[in-house]
């Protein structure tokens, strides 16, 4: 496992890496193409308004002469022509043609284009301009479109120039990807969900990976836990079958004792087992009544006694509520208070002091157990509450369990409906506190 997920975590990034790259690419040869495709669009539709003003162009105000003129040439001359033909300017105001350009555009779908205009004439001199149309006319990412205004005839051309329609779609690019929103957003989002799938992957390939690392450590511990009670076992039946033991009933009592210790023990063991599987399935069933508090830990402090006596331990209790009457269920929450202890005493250090306090607030009932221990790191404080669980003691072995006693805790405080948090710092001791609404009351 250790070697192949790295394999595996190397292989999904290249994947997905690859899969940008191509996606990326396609993007790019997509707005080139739709670029393309809505140049040649705009320029047909350019063209029709090119025409409309073409012929309009053409349209000549009509000439009449004096009847004594009518039948007035010089040669060949028709009169008419010697009228100059009138500019866009003079037929059109700006706006008139704005609204043209605006109008085939948004017959085209084209409605999100945005344009500047100007009109030349045939000496390049600016008719007409649109308010923004020197500014974007040699902007980087402009489009420009010309189309020369033809006239009725080569006549009404001047110096062999036409007038000239220039048209600028300021940011093109910036259109054409505009253009591409909702394919850019399914390709996002399609995205996002690769990279979603690929975390989720990961992290179930490395929650997995500590769950198995959990459940060898949890299998090792039991079967130590296991393996020494079954071996003093065996070790007092042997020494029963010895006739100088046999002799002496004292001894045998003795033996006999040491072997239903060992059982107890083992049965604890199962017991603990059996709650943690009960616990995992939420099969746990309270039987709540009204608990005084200070008299479950004055009776936990007792059970404790002998332990305490032989760590040397000091308790220090300090029960400042005054109403220490709870709803909870009585061998659950008493286990709650025997774990806090038993921890304490655990992962202590010589001269161990253990202070237990109670008091009150607006909301809550609290119960607060402090130890001078060991401490334990910021890690161990995050995952201390997680099932089989145990904090790391160096090269030290001589703490007991299967890492279950903190889950169970919290299991239970949550089952009241309550809260816990611990406090701890590495060489500094731990502090438990637990809450119980004032609902639970």
């Amino acid at each position: 496992m250790r070697k192949t997920l790295p394999i595996i975590v190397i292989l999904i990034t290249l994947s997905l890496l690859g899969l940008i790259i191509l996606q990326v690419s396609w993007l790019n040869n997509l707005a080139e193409a739709q670029g393309r495709q809505l140049f040649t669009k705009l320029d047909a539709k350019f063209d029709l308004v090119r025409d409309d003003l073409s012929i309009s162009k053409r349209t000549k105000p009509s000439i009449k002469l004096p009847k004594r003129f009518q039948t007035f040439s010089f040669g060949n001359t028709d009169l008419t022509k010697l009228v100059k033909p009138p500019t866009l300017e003079e037929k059109f105001t700006t706006k008139e043609v704005q609204d043209k350009i605006r109008a085939v555009l948004d017959a085209a779908g084209l409605e999100f284009i945005k344009f500047e205009f100007a009109i030349t004439s045939p000496s390049d001199d600016y008719e007409m301009m649109s308010a923004n149309f020197p500014q974007h006319l040699y902007a980087k990412n402009s489009r420009i479109f010309y189309y020369n205004i033809v006239p009725e005839s080569e006549s009404d051309i001047t110096d062999g120039k036409y007038e000239t329609l220039i048209i600028v779609i300021p940011n093109f690019y910036r259109e054409v990807w505009n253009s591409l929103f909702w394919v850019i957003l399914g390709g996002g989002i399609f995205m996002l969900i690769i990279v979603a799938a690929f975390y989720i992957t990961v992290r179930t390939i490395l929650n997995q990976k500590k769950l198995s690392e959990i459940k060898s450590d949890f299998i090792n511990n039991m079967t130590h836990e296991f393996k020494t009670p079954l071996a003093t076992i065996s070790l007092a039946i042997d020494s029963l079958k010895n006739e100088k033991i046999i002799a002496h009933p004292e001894k045998m009592g003795y033996f006999f004792d040491i072997i239903k210790e060992e059982n107890i023990r083992m049965n604890k063991h199962v017991e603990t087992i059996l709650k943690a599987a009960l616990m995992e399935k939420r099969e746990l069933n309270l039987q709540l009544d009204k608990l005084s508090v200070h008299s479950v830990i004055r009776r936990v402090l007792d059970n404790y006694e002998l332990q305490l006596h032989d760590r040397g331990a000091k308790v220090e209790t300090d029960f400042g509520a005054d109403y220490d009457i709870i709803m909870a269920d009585d061998v659950h929450f008493t286990n709650v208070i025997s774990n806090l202890i038993d921890n304490a005493i655990k992962y202590s250090k010589e001269n161990l002091i253990i202070k237990i306090s109670t008091y009150t607030t607006d909301k809550s009932f609290c119960i607060k157990v402090s130890d001078n221990g060991i401490g334990m790191s910021k890690e161990t404080v995050r995952k201390i509450f997680e099932k089989f669980y145990r904090a790391h003691t160096g090269n030290i072995h001589n703490v007991k369990g299967f890492g279950l006693g903190m889950s169970y805790v919290k299991t239970i405080i949550d089952a009241h409906k309550g809260k816990i948090s611990v406090e701890s710092n590495l060489g500094e001791g731990s502090t438990f506190t637990l809450e119980m609404p004032k609902e639970a009351f």
